[in-house]
């Protein structure tokens, strides 16, 4: 539909200027006349802007972050919600948010909340962001929990960062590994494949692998390439069932490298992600529904969600997490200490702050103990297909001396 300009003065004599979706020029002067405003021009703006690949672009944390900034601080400076969803279809720098803040513009045009607004675009905000939203409008603290919000999402992008920062060396380590078997396998093993041939000397076994191995991999590489991708596509359809997700989230619990620092980047998640909401009056029960979904592993996801089903029995919520054994013992001995001093929002962020100095160190100890590891599997692979391709020389030579 054709985006259309207008502006217009309200019954007090402001003047109000926007941007509205419509079908036609009528249905724009209609609005306007809901609302109370007096129409002094309507225009249709001139198709030709800038081209966005939904398919390709995402919305990232950080955007959220910048999202909730920008708000907070309008919202603060007394700027109205509509008005400050107009300046940020305009001002923010990812394209797809852009165009989300124009069709949440709409709606509220419409009459819409701004919370019902933004639950239709669930597959781009956080299910934990859609809910303190929802929060603030009911106890008219929207800019408070906007302020909230972008302090927890900062945080969180940068665990995630420090988290992808740790990765980055082993993924390059296995791509130049993957790259030199190929190389060895297609270019430089068949330059051999002549000379054993022509030797007469029957070649070991491991060379025999070897050579079948570089045939196939030189004779069906598109095969090959076409199975890759097809299971890794498998695998992320896979992984979005509940039943594959809990049983690749349980296996990487139990990996001896990576489970100390998954389970302290959970407790930083959920403790926070806990506290913040019950700083801004959202219930317990309802607090750890949302901490729920929003938990990163479906193995923590559900243990939190027995904890609230014991917590909704009367239980006060230290013994089911004791009970569970998923979080370190610290952090139930901790919110027990806050339920009965009342502070367990104060708590819960304190041990968010001290697990968030504990996920660095984890991070950094686990790419210490996963560099020597990749270094030593690929030395061990390459080191294998360079004596399978020697093993046969040794062989020659003793039958020429002979």
């Amino acid at each position: 539909m054709p985006i259309y300009e207008y502006k217009a003065i309200s019954r007090t004599g402001q003047s109000v200027q926007g941007n509205y979706t419509a079908q036609d020029k009528s249905q724009v002067l209609e609005m306007l006349r809901n609302n109370h405003y007096y129409p002094v021009y309507v225009k249709e703006l001139v198709k030709g802007k800038e081209i966005t690949f939904d398919l390709f672009q995402k919305v990232k944390i950080k955007d959220i972050v910048i999202f909730c900034r920008l708000f907070y601080t309008m919202l603060h400076a007394g700027v109205p919600i509509i008005q400050t969803i107009d300046i940020l279809s305009k001002q923010l720098e990812n394209a797809k948010l852009r165009k989300i803040m124009v069709e949440i513009y709409d709606e509220l045009q419409k009459g819409s909340t701004f919370s019902e607004s933004m639950k239709k675009h669930r597959d781009v905000f956080p299910e934990l962001l859609l809910s303190m939203i929802e929060a603030g409008e009911v106890s008219g603290t929207l800019d408070i929990i906007m302020d909230r919000m972008a302090v927890h999402f900062e945080k969180e992008s940068k665990i995630q960062s420090k988290v992808k920062g740790a990765m980055m060396y082993p993924a390059i380590l296995s791509i130049v590994a993957v790259l030199v078997v190929i190389f060895l396998l297609t270019f430089v093993m068949p330059t051999f494949v002549s000379m054993f041939q022509g030797s007469g000397v029957e070649l070991p076994a491991p060379t025999r692998v070897l050579l079948a191995i570089s045939g196939f991999i030189q004779t069906y590489w598109y095969l090959l390439l076409f199975v890759t991708f097809a299971l890794f596509f498998l695998f992320r359809v896979l992984l979005k069932t509940d039943a594959a997700r809990l049983a690749w989230d349980q296996m990487k619990l139990r990996i001896p490298i990576i489970k100390g620092t998954l389970i302290k980047i959970a407790t930083s998640r959920f403790t926070r992600t806990l506290s913040t909401l019950l700083r801004s009056g959202i219930t317990l029960l309802e607090a750890l529904e949302i901490a729920a979904n929003v938990a990163g592993n479906k193995v923590v996801s559900n243990g939190i969600l027995r904890a609230k089903e014991e917590v909704r029995k009367g239980l006060d919520l230290s013994v089911p997490l004791r009970e569970l054994r998923i979080f370190p013992p610290m952090v139930d001995s901790m919110i027990r200490v806050g339920e009965e001093s009342g502070t367990l929002d104060d708590v819960l962020e304190r041990i968010a702050d001290f697990y968030d100095n504990e996920v660095e160190a984890a991070i950094q100890s686990m790419t210490s103990l996963l560099e020597p590891i990749m270094i030593v599997i690929m030395a061990l692979i390459i080191g294998s297909i360079v004596i399978a391709m020697v093993l046969p020389m040794f062989d020659m030579i003793n039958t020429v001396q002979m």
